[in-house]
């Protein structure tokens, strides 16, 4: 059978459609390339629209004998979303319900949702199971809870079986060509202000945690990646049929502590002004968000295997690739 992945030239996206050929799937891609790579995308075939042109999507389908979705095309930075809350209404949850009529009225009744943990908000729990209450706190995560809520009512009218993928904090590269080109997620945007030899920001020192700055759960993309080919397997082998997971490591790491890392790995930690500088917290912004990952376990045998050390490493790797070809 054949997968369609949207989104899959982008950077989480890309890392599945590698994942997914690794374990011997026919994929075949489509993304409007607003912030897509086509070159990510290799020989796989790419059809360049967007996921609420349902016309295409459906002559995709048939024209690709696609069986199966990954829907990974979406907006995602969180303080966009506050600026442009109808941009991601529009994107995020209409695109989603264009594409699941064009695809549950194509025939296709395998899905896998990529969630995020921002549908959560801000928990006030030591670890984040997908039992807590979703209460998020910005439009990104509201689009992405509706999602969750929009595949569970068409999923028993349709005959769809669905996976719903809640990624924490996702980092590193699985391929230097594949890495993240984006500076809106720590571990790049450190980078970018320690190669303009600019000290990274710190939102924050006042925390109730251990070094007083925010913890998160860090998930390195090849990982990410390997939850999407075990989930698709588990609804081609009828093992699932509604399930909604977290995807993460179930350890917590300070915001601190991955800059500490980040000025290791670069070789910048000797340098005066590579000391991060703390600034004030934003908004909304939880403590402690750190991921219980014992359901997917469970259910699809699936446990992280990468630390931050390899996550920021591999990360480096990547950006200090992309600024060659620049060159």
């Amino acid at each position: 059978m054949t997968w369609l992945v949207t989104g899959g030239a982008g950077y989480i996206g890309s890392h599945v459609v590698a994942a997914m050929r690794a374990a011997g799937e026919d994929v075949v891609v489509l993304d409007d390339l607003s912030s897509g790579v086509r070159e990510r995308v290799g020989d796989v075939p790419l059809v360049p629209a967007d996921v609420a042109d349902g016309e295409t999507v459906v002559r995709t389908v048939h024209e690709h004998g696609v069986r199966g979705v990954v829907h990974l095309a979406a907006r995602k930075q969180v303080e966009e979303s506050v600026r442009q809350p109808l941009r991601y209404y529009r994107e995020n949850v209409e695109g989603l319900r264009a594409l699941l009529e064009a695809v549950t009225g194509a025939g296709v009744t395998r899905f896998v949702f990529s969630s995020s943990a921002a549908v959560y908000g801000a928990p006030d729990v030591d670890l984040v199971d997908e039992g807590t209450a979703c209460l998020p706190v910005n439009p990104y995560g509201r689009t992405k809870l509706i999602g969750e809520q929009m595949l569970a009512d068409v999923a028993p009218a349709t005959g769809l079986r669905y996976a719903a993928l809640r990624y924490f904090n996702v980092a590193g590269a699985a391929d230097p060509a594949l890495a993240d080109r984006g500076t809106a997620n720590l571990v790049p945007l450190v980078f970018r202000q320690l190669v303009a030899r600019r000290p990274p920001q710190v939102f924050g020192d006042d925390y109730d945690t251990p070094d007083g700055t925010c913890v998160r759960d860090f998930v390195h993309v090849a990982d990410v990646a390997s939850a999407h080919v075990a989930a698709a397997a588990a609804l081609v082998e009828g093992r699932i049929e509604a399930l909604t997971a977290n995807i993460g490591r179930g350890d917590g790491v300070s915001v601190r502590e991955v800059v500490e890392t980040i000025r290791r790995v670069t070789g910048t930690a000797d340098q005066p002004w590579s000391e991060p500088v703390v600034a004030p917290r934003r908004a909304g912004d939880p403590a402690r968000v750190v991921a219980s990952a014992e359901l997917i376990r469970r259910e699809l045998g699936w446990t992280a295997v990468h630390g931050i050390e390899e996550m920021v490493a591999s990360a480096w790797e990547g950006w200090q690739a992309q600024a060659a070809l620049t060159v």
